[in-house]
């Protein structure tokens, strides 16, 4: 049998944490069932001649921390010719990201497998599109007004503020009844140009940690990474410092993944990954989902050879 050729779409592979990247673990799956490994950053993508093509280079990858990639020789090629092509930049969504969704496109009209979809990564705000499961989710307002914003805490009292564009835990501000920040915050996640920012009810249950949740074609992953924040802290990111514990999901997380599925396979979101605090949906996270080392170390899974198969069955 031919051997398939997997182009992945991402940061600068030198840059990674080969411990904790999950764009490396997918790479290592698809070499281990012997795929080829086409890298590309964004600034390679392009159409000519109306045709989606890449300029990249071979790749080698390696579960090593010290030596976990080899480049190998300069390619240019049509990204129709792929086989599939997985889209692993991280956010922020902005406009080179947005002009690399419209290649993507064309290179699934040719003939590609594009993970995941082009046209719903451009839908699917990652904050925004967890509202579209309102049963799900808490309380919570989208707004540019400042007063609407003021109005939202001053119901609650307890609420957290955050950007629609953000990753990691960035910019992510809890504000507690009586805060005489409340003002400056608004200010600041507004901007000068009055950014769109979302309002949501703080919720208590973060201290047991925000879990996250892959789905790889609508199935959940047995197991979620509930983030647990640091001392006086009030985000669970990895990023923003906190510790990931895997535990089995639990009832009402099998029950909010039911909900989301028919959307998730509608739109062809393939490898999702959700955030749930307690008992409510925050997030959905589309671009470049992550904890996929992490849970497979704990659980001993191997979650990127089951998005792997998972796309070689959409192949066939």
């Amino acid at each position: 049998m031919n051997s398939k050729t997997l182009g992945v779409v991402m940061d600068p592979i030198s840059a990674i944490n080969p411990k904790k990247d999950t764009t490396l673990a997918i790479l290592l799956a698809a070499q281990k069932r012997g795929w080829n490994l086409i890298y590309f950053e964004l600034d390679g993508l392009g159409l000519e001649k109306n045709c989606a093509v890449g300029h990249g280079k071979q790749l080698r990858v390696f579960n090593d921390l010290n030596h976990w990639y080899e480049f190998g020789d300069d390619i240019s090629l049509e990204l129709g010719s792929l086989d599939a092509i997985t889209m692993r930049k991280d956010p922020p969504f902005d406009s080179q990201f947005l002009m690399s969704t419209f290649v993507l496109e064309a290179a699934e009209r040719q003939g590609a497998l594009v993970v995941n979809k082009p046209s719903s990564l451009r839908d699917c705000n990652e904050k925004i599109f967890a509202t579209e499961f309102p049963q799900c989710g808490p309380e919570l307002i989208v707004s540019a007004n400042p007063q609407t914003l003021r109005e939202f805490h001053k119901q609650y009292g307890d609420v957290i503020f955050k950007p629609l564009d953000g990753m990691g835990g960035k910019s992510i501000f809890r504000v507690k009844k009586e805060d005489p920040n409340l003002s400056v915050i608004i200010e600041t996640l507004l901007g000068d140009d009055r950014r769109m920012v979302m309002a949501q009810r703080y919720i208590p249950e973060i201290v047991d940690g925000d879990k996250r949740i892959l789905l790889i074609d609508g199935k959940p992953v047995s197991h979620a990474l509930a983030r647990i924040p640091s001392i006086g802290e009030s985000r669970g990111n990895l990023a923003a410092g906190g510790t990931g514990v895997a535990q089995p999901l639990s009832d009402r997380d099998l029950w909010i993944c039911e909900q989301i599925k028919p959307t998730l396979k509608e739109k062809e979101l393939l490898f999702v990954g959700i955030d749930v605090i307690g008992d409510y949906l925050t997030e959905i996270n589309v671009t470049s989902p992550t904890c996929v080392r992490e849970l497979d170390a704990q659980c001993d899974l191997d979650i990127a050879g089951d998005l792997i198969n998972a796309i070689n069955l959409k192949l066939s």
